[in-house]
């Protein structure tokens, strides 16, 4: 009897070691929060007027990153370079579409490289380019929400333009036929309603299926992009009558014309005055921020899922803006699409079971081709077979840490190639047409809103000579990276 009450409690004690064996190597969870057109303008962020709750506690639980930026301030090649860890040039999307499976058929993706690795992986709402899935990145189909993006009188208005636009005989699936509502609408509804709120809930419902499994769980929301479209109550955080005005609206002083040529998005709304008013400007500012405090509820609601699941503390959380924003600065408004810091600049925040510097600040430069290695060291799986980045998870121990020493991005504009680096301290911009080379140079320290190009400065003449080498370096990269990933765009690798 004794004997065999020692076999027993031998036997249990297996059991428990074996538990807490497979429990530690147990891989983490994520959880990959993408939101459109986001600015680094949250509490966390440090501005205390917008009310983003959620966010700012998932960041006093992970690091955020004041110096994040992505490649290119577009959002199909801002998340096809993301997600593949590539730089634009290398993918070849530097426009909306087309797909980058065309040219670059065996690229592995982000979510793809965690499926290859035993993960689940699901995405919900606007991860890829919306029309643009990855149908190899997901183990389940990519669910897009069928909730409304506009409440009633927004669906309305946009029910008369098309039924006007068909009488016309315009063809509404082309691009210059697309109809818009309202750029702005406040709906007393709950928050599932409308899209996002409706994605919020597909994703609960997804975790509760997956939460015995390993999972990547990426979750998109369409808000604040334009339309600024959210339930009533987070409009009601906001008195517009506070609501500032961009101080900078203008053209930075000595910038070439096209660099602030931009696609209008606010072309084709509804009802909006030209030129705008100050009114209509701060009614724009109200709507984006009640749209960011919709999305804040909504992860709000995704964190509640995770500990009533039981998965909380077994996951990673990565939060990220697509590309930045301007809401006025330089005279634009509603939009991105420039080689600027309020284009290239993103919010970054992530937050793992192992982060030791919790609620801190990275003014480490980052770039989101730096994400693709970072979450891949962070679970323990292989490095990525390609990829221009290199893994950040250093900053999560120590933010102080200095990793990358220059950040890229780029975009055409007015027939010029603009690409664009920072260090930190200054910003360099440099346009090719041709023969043609046009430089700006921004110095953040005197200059942090980039008002006046001092390119043309003497004594800034070895800034300019180094940025510059470090920007044609990385065009000679990107055209070698090409050849070896076998682009087969022959029509982009003769123009670039």
């Amino acid at each position: 009897m004794k004997f065999r009450f020692i076999q027993n409690v031998i036997l249990l004690l297996m059991v428990v070691l074996c538990h807490s064996a497979y429990s530690q190597k147990k891989k983490y969870n994520v959880l990959f929060i993408a939101i459109d057109d986001l600015r680094p303008q949250l509490g966390c962020y440090g501005f205390s007027n917008v009310k983003s709750p959620n966010i700012d506690k998932v960041a006093a639980e992970g690091v955020v990153f004041e110096k994040a930026y992505c490649q290119q301030a577009l959002c199909s090649p801002s998340r096809t370079s993301l997600l593949t860890g590539l730089n634009p040039d290398v993918t070849g999307i530097i426009t909306i579409g087309p797909h980058f499976r065309d040219s670059l058929p065996n690229i592995v993706t982000l979510p793809q490289h965690f499926k290859n690795n035993g993960y689940f992986t699901q995405g919900l709402g606007k991860i890829f380019h919306n029309g643009l899935d990855d149908p190899r990145s997901w183990s389940v189909p990519h669910e897009q929400g069928k909730n409304p993006r506009y409440a009633p009188e927004g669906q309305a208005i946009i029910e008369a333009k098309k039924q006007e636009k068909i009488k016309q005989g315009l063809d509404l699936t082309l691009r210059e036929n697309r109809v818009f509502g309202p750029p702005v609408e406040s709906y007393d509804v709950a928050d599932n309603y409308f899209l996002d709120g409706g994605n919020t809930e597909n994703a609960l419902k997804a975790l509760a299926k997956i939460k015995d499994s390993t999972f990547f769980l990426a979750v998109g929301f369409s808000n604040p992009h334009i339309p600024y479209v959210s339930p009533k109550k987070y409009w009601d955080l906001y008195d517009r009558s506070q609501i500032q005005l961009p101080n900078n609206q203008y053209a930075p002083e000595g910038a070439p014309v096209w660099a602030l040529q931009s696609l209008d998005e606010l072309n084709g709304y509804h009802n909006v005055p030209k030129p705008l008013t100050d009114d209509f400007k701060r009614e724009l500012i109200h709507g984006y921020l009640a749209a960011t405090s919709y999305v804040d509820a909504q992860i709000g609601l995704l964190i509640d899922g995770l500990k009533k699941n039981g998965v909380y503390e077994n996951t990673v959380i990565v939060i990220f803006g697509d590309h930045g924003y301007q809401l006025g600065q330089h005279g634009m408004w509603s939009n991105k699409h420039t080689n600027y810091e309020t284009s290239a600049r993103v919010t970054l925040i992530v937050k793992t079971p192992e982060t030791k510097a919790k609620g801190q600040k990275s003014s480490s430069i980052v770039q989101f081709v730096d994400l693709y290695p970072t979450l891949s060291d962070i679970v323990g799986l292989p490095k990525p077979a390609q990829g221009h980045g290199h893994s950040f998870k250093p900053l999560l121990t120590d933010p102080k840490k200095k990793l990358n020493t220059y950040a890229f991005s780029q975009y055409l504009k007015g027939g010029y190639y603009g690409y664009s680096v920072t260090d930190g301290k200054y910003r360099l911009v440099q346009w090719k047409k041709g023969n043609e080379t046009v430089l700006e140079l921004y110095d953040h320290t005197s200059d942090p809103d980039e008002n006046k190009n001092v390119a043309g400065n003497p004594a800034l003449k070895a800034v300019v000579t180094s940025l510059t080498a470090q920007v044609n370096q990385r065009i000679e990269n990107d055209k070698k990276d090409r050849k070896i990933l076998g682009h087969t765009s022959q029509a982009f690798n003769s123009e670039k």
